[in-house]
This record gives C-alpha cells, sequence and structure tokens, in this order.
C-alpha cells in the first residue's frame, strides 16, 4: 500500500531526541509512505514514490498531515470499578496520601480488582483500549498493581496477554506488584517487600515462561515514594527483578525526591515516571544515562497540582524525555495521548513538535521498542497515523477533539468508529 498526497509527513528518523535537539521532526513536505506487509518499505516524497512504485495499490491522504502511532509508555490499563467518590473528596481538600491513608486510593481498586472475574476484567479493559486505538495510540505500556497479592497480579497480566493476542492495540506489560503495600501487610512493608523478592517475582517469571507466548520478560516497576515502598526497599525489588532477568521501570519522586531516580539511572531502568519533585544532582544524574524520563502531566492536572516534571532543566541537561497518559482509575482517567500532548505545551513549556516527538520516538525509547515503532522509517513496523487536519501544529493547539482521522497498525487500516 501507498500512502501519498500527504501535506506533512513527520518521520521521527534518526531515533531517540535527547535534551535540547528534542523536537526534531524529519518533516518531508507532500510526502509518501509504501508499506509491504507489516512494515515499511520506502519513505520519501511524493513525487518521488509514485513514480518509483507507480503499480502498487494507494491509498489517498487527501492532503492532510501524517504522524507515526503514539506510544504510550505509562499506564495502569488493567482494573475494575472507578474511584468518582474519591474526586469530589480531593475537591474538598483530602490529599491523595490522606485518601490512601483512610483505605481509599489504590487500595479501593484493589478491592474491586480482586472481586472481578476474568471477563469482567477483561471486558472493562479493552473499553479503554479500544479507545486509546481511536486516539491514536498504537502501543501501549500496560501494568498490573490493583491485585498486590500473587494471583490477581497473575490475573491481571493475563488479561493483558490476551488483549494483546486480539489486538491490534499492541500491549508492553509490566508486572507491578510493588504498587502499594498490600492491605494484609499494612503495618509490615517489609515482610511485603520480602514477599515480592522472595515469592512473586521467582514464580511470575516461572509462569511467563510457560504463558508468555515467548515474549520477552515483562518489565517491573516498583513505587518509590512516601507511603509506599523507601528507597532501599526499592532497591531490593528492582536488583531481585534486574538478577532475574526482568528490565526495570520505576515511579519515583511524584511527591517527595527520596532519590529514586538516581537509583534508577545507576540500575539501568528503561525509564524513571512522573518525576516531579527531581532533584538538580538527580536530574544531573539521569541525564548522563540512557533512562528515559516520563512525564505524567495528566496526574498533577488530575490531582489539581501546580507542580508538574521539571521538563525544561531536563531537556536543558541533555535528558531524554518522554510522554504518557498514566491512565489509571485515581488521578488521571485519560485514554487520549493529544490531550497529553495539548497539556505538556501548556504546563510543561514545551512546543508541540517536542511534545510529539516526546510522545512516538522517544515513548519508544522508554520501552525499549525504539528499534521497531516509534518513527516512520524503512523497516520499521508500519503504524502510522492520518490527521484530519494538515498541519501538525495543530495536535497541540487543540485539545478536546479526536484529530485522528485514520490508524494504521502494523501495516492494516484499523476501524476506529
Amino acid at each position: 500500500m501507498l500512502i501519498h498526497n500527504i501535506s506533512q509527513l513527520v518521520t521521527m528518523k534518526g531515533g531517540p531526541q535527547r535534551g535540547r535537539e528534542l523536537g526534531r521532526l524529519g518533516l518531508i513536505e507532500q510526502g509518501a509512505v509504501l508499506i509491504r506487509g507489516e512494515n515499511i518499505e520506502a519513505v520519501g516524497t511524493e513525487e518521488e514514490l509514485l513514480r518509483k512504485y507507480s503499480d502498487e495499490p494507494r491509498l489517498d491522504a487527501d492532503g492532510k498531515a501524517a504522524l507515526p502511532g503514539f506510544v504510550d509508555p505509562h499506564t495502569h490499563l488493567v482494573w475494575a470499578g472507578d474511584r468518582a467518590l474519591e474526586f469530589e473528596m480531593r475537591l474538598e481538600g483530602r490529599t491523595y496520601l490522606e485518601i490512601l491513608a483512610a483505605g481509599g486510593g489504590i487500595i479501593s481498586t484493589v478491592e474491586a480488582t480482586r472481586e472481578a472475574d476474568h471477563d469482567t476484567l477483561y471486558a472493562q479493559t479493552r473499553n479503554r483500549a479500544r479507545s486509546m486505538l481511536r486516539h491514536g495510540t498504537t502501543t501501549v505500556e500496560a501494568k498490573t498493581g490493583y491485585g498486590l497479592e500473587y494471583k490477581a497480579e497473575i490475573d491481571q497480566l493475563q488479561v493483558l496477554l490476551d488483549l494483546d493476542k486480539e489486538g491490534p492495540l499492541e500491549i508492553v506489560p509490566t508486572f507491578l506488584p510493588a504498587h502499594a503495600i498490600a492491605p494484609e501487610y499494612k503495618t509490615n512493608p517489609d515482610g511485603y517487600t520480602q514477599l515480592i523478592t522472595g515469592k512473586m517475582l521467582p514464580s511470575a517469571k516461572i509462569w511467563w515462561g510457560k504463558n508468555g507466548c515467548r515474549k520477552p520478560l515483562p518489565f517491573v516497576d516498583v513505587f518509590c515514594e512516601t507511603g509506599a515502598f523507601d528507597l532501599e526497599q526499592s532497591r531490593r525489588i528492582m536488583t531481585t527483578a534486574r538478577d532475574l532477568g526482568f528490565p526495570l521501570k520505576i515511579h519515583a519522586d511524584e511527591f517527595d525526591n527520596l532519590g529514586g531516580a538516581s537509583l534508577a539511572a545507576e540500575l539501568g531502568a528503561a525509564s524513571a515516571d512522573h518525576l516531579v519533585k527531581t532533584s538538580a544532582d538527580d536530574i544531573k544524574t539521569l541525564a548522563a544515562s540512557d533512562t528515559v524520563v516520563v512525564s505524567l502531566p495528566c496526574t498533577p492536572f488530575g490531582l489539581s497540582d501546580p507542580h508538574y516534571t521539571p521538563a525544561k532543566e531536563i531537556l536543558a541537561a541533555g535528558g531524554i524525555l518522554a510522554l504518557a497518559t498514566d491512565c489509571n482509575p485515581g488521578t488521571a482517567w485519560c485514554v487520549n495521548m493529544q490531550f497529553v500532548i495539548a497539556l505538556s505545551c501548556r504546563a510543561l513549556g514545551i512546543t508541540p513538535a517536542q511534545a510529539i516527538a516526546a510522545s512516538t520516538i522517544n515513548s519508544a525509547a522508554a520501552i525499549q521498542r525504539q528499534d521497531r515503532i516509534g518513527s516512520i522509517e524503512p523497516g520499521k513496523q508500519a503504524d502510522i497515523l492520518l490527521l484530519s487536519v494538515d498541519d501538525y501544529h495543530h495536535i497541540g493547539y487543540r485539545f478536546g477533539e479526536n484529530l485522528v482521522n485514520t490508524v494504521v497498525k502494523k501495516g492494516r487500516i484499523i476501524p476506529v468508529c
């Protein structure tokens, strides 16, 4: 299939973009893309490709802009129920940590998710996944973490594997039993840490070997934060996971600067996520590493918190910045990366070009898939969005509507209505 008559073809060629180079679009005016099977075979101007591949079936983009499919590298996609009442509690002045301490927050979703059977959990998660696809996300990282016991965590992994198999949204799973202290261990966080390191992680690796369809091991993540896992406990969990062969991620510095960002860089984590209260020293350490900073601006937005990831400082230091929705039931029920881009332009002070790069090639790096997705280049997977507008600047400038007209996933046009 030859997609032609593209007003602006945003290729993002050249790999992840570090520091001040963020926003290099690789723009081709009046462009075209040739797809064979699931992959991209050629990219160039319309004149060049129509002349060279004159006999190919064609898709007319009708003078609209084209981008790589969005990659959402941090979500809590699989859960049951909702926490709408907590939103009202926050509006009345209760903080996130106060709600968590009172048995709300993550723990209330844990209870609902533990009680849900597979079909219920699958159906609710599938609805969110389909909505993500309609808004242009073609690959999503999705975490467990609402079970906090081995069986419930594995049940969530199974839902994610089943959804990935169904497609067309591609799901990259993360094992997150260290999302919060399990309610059964409320007064014994070290005991729960030992359960994760001594039993859950080794057992999950064995289970994955039998059920993971020969896919690479999932990421292992930990919430390094006041009220969750402290720095020493986070180190134990991440070190154990690394030694078992799991790739790593971390939630860090959402509310307090505990040193989780530097720990991520030290242990070679793929990403360190949130990073709102990150110190200058931690930023410098991250910038000297290949660990991607994943900013989640919908979370402070959802909490009415004026503090966001210090994106400009991270870029000035030479860090790799990515964006994600943090889709979750408590603070950021958002499935739309277009809104994340628009919010980032306003709250992080970055340009639409920078935000698009942070949502495609850099977010692919945050899940270690930059060699396959995140840009429109020969040899890469054909994940492409055709917009309903002719200028990429509208992504970021506009918000509250869906500007994606057509989704191409692995070379196939996906119905998104």
